[in-house]
């Protein structure tokens, strides 16, 4: 298989062509060759946070069970699934999680293992910015990692799947201080790429079957595409998704960051896309997140702005904006963000002079709501990531995006 990247249009999650699709893809992986009984095989979904599988955020439960379902054709008798989506990194958590998602349920099916364990272990890094990474346990113990991203748009990062997704193999909170620590676009690409070349997956099944667009990939919509993507190599079907959606490659950091180091191409060769091509056409109408065009946007300034833009484009760039008459003040938001920008008080609290908004949702007036300090915002969008409730929107200056 190489770099090369199979193209599968799947209806729907409950089509036969979902498990044909999959049984493909192992069967034109090289690397699928060498499994066995002995093999211990992670499957890495993007969970995210507790969301349903109709929500599109998380990776759908019928793609992990194909996988298994190929996995145990092949005599493979080890299989975990396991992840660390954002939050704290506890079994009850993960439990909930599992089940929240369906992924228990299709677990349960085929007896692979859900890894509830919550232990982290280093593993030196052969990187630019990060020389050693904590990684969850089922990291260190698999010798083939199957990458089982969800096609999703990314406020931060422009898009998420194959390459971004392997962040949840990183514990935790310590998902937040790796935010603190590179809280800008380029940097945090930088350390994307050293991450993916650290924990190397074998294989990637990508579910587009039921996607995410706009400011995804918690807050945006789901996106019906019908498709299912395999490859062996994470960069070039990252490569197939920017096409898909429209969105420039160079303007997703962590591909930037790959093609500067030589392990990504500048563009995707077409001549790489195999099987049902026409399902992974671009898209024109695909929803971008608003601002996601590329990493600097100086362009857009104004020309007689432009000699400000250095020192403005902190200033305007997108940030996290809570919606109050949304907000349930469950302190999650506060929990993940690694700048500890956040605050979940009573309205009471507010500075003389500034009325409350009215409170929605049942919520009482008066009732607890998260703040953000301006101040202390690194804009990573984990917020905007974990609120159960879409409360926390991206605020766009439109001077630099009508």
């Amino acid at each position: 298989m190489g770099k090369e990247v199979y193209c599968y249009a799947v209806p729907a999650y409950n089509s036969p062509a979902l498990e044909a699709a999959v049984e493909d893809i192992f069967a034109k992986s090289a690397a699928a060759a060498s499994l066995s009984a002995q093999s211990r095989v992670l499957l890495k979904p993007n969970l995210l946070a507790k969301h349903a599988p109709e929500k599109a955020v998380t990776t759908h439960p019928a793609v992990v069970a194909a996988v298994c379902a190929a996995l145990r054709r092949r005599g493979v008798a080890h299989i975990t699934l396991a992840d660390s989506p954002g939050g704290q990194y506890t079994p009850g958590a993960m439990q909930a999680i599992y089940r929240a998602s369906g992924l228990a349920a299709a677990c349960e099916q085929y007896g692979a293992a859900l890894y509830t364990g919550c232990r982290a272990l280093p593993r030196k890094a052969q990187g630019v910015r990060v020389h050693e990474f904590n990684l969850i346990e089922p990291v260190h113990e698999a010798d083939f990692i199957i990458d089982l991203p969800k096609i999703k748009t990314h406020v931060m990062t422009g898009m998420s799947c194959a390459v971004k997704n392997l962040f949840g193999t990183v514990p935790g909170l310590q998902k937040a201080e790796l935010h603190m620590r590179f809280p800008e676009k380029q940097a945090f690409g930088e350390m994307l790429v050293d991450l993916c070349e650290t924990v190397r997956p074998s294989l990637v099944i990508a579910d587009g079957i039921l996607a995410m667009e706009g400011d995804g990939p918690a807050g945006g919509e789901p996106r019906a595409l019908g498709l299912l993507l395999g490859g062996e190599d994470a960069y070039t079907l990252d490569l197939a998704v920017c096409r898909l959606m429209g969105l420039p490659a160079r303007n997703v950091p962590y591909l930037a960051a790959a093609m500067a180091r030589g392990v990504c191409a500048e563009a995707l060769d077409e001549a790489l896309l195999r099987g049902d091509t026409g399902a992974a056409a671009p898209r024109a109408d695909y929803k971008l997140p608003a601002g996601c065009s590329g990493v600097s946007f100086a362009h857009k300034a104004p020309r007689p702005l432009r000699w400000a833009v250095p020192g403005m484009e902190r200033l305007l760039a997108p940030r996290p904006k809570i919606d109050r008459r949304k907000c349930i003040g469950c302190g999650k938001c506060a929990e993940i963000c690694p700048g500890h920008a956040i605050t979940v008080r009573d309205q009471k609290s507010r500075p003389a002079g500034k009325a409350s908004r009215p409170s929605g949702s049942g919520a009482a007036k008066g009732s607890p709501k998260a703040h953000i300090s301006p101040e202390g915002c690194i804009r990573c969008f984990c917020c905007h990531e974990m609120c159960p409730v879409k409360a926390i929107d991206v605020k766009h200056f439109r001077l630099f995006y009508s």
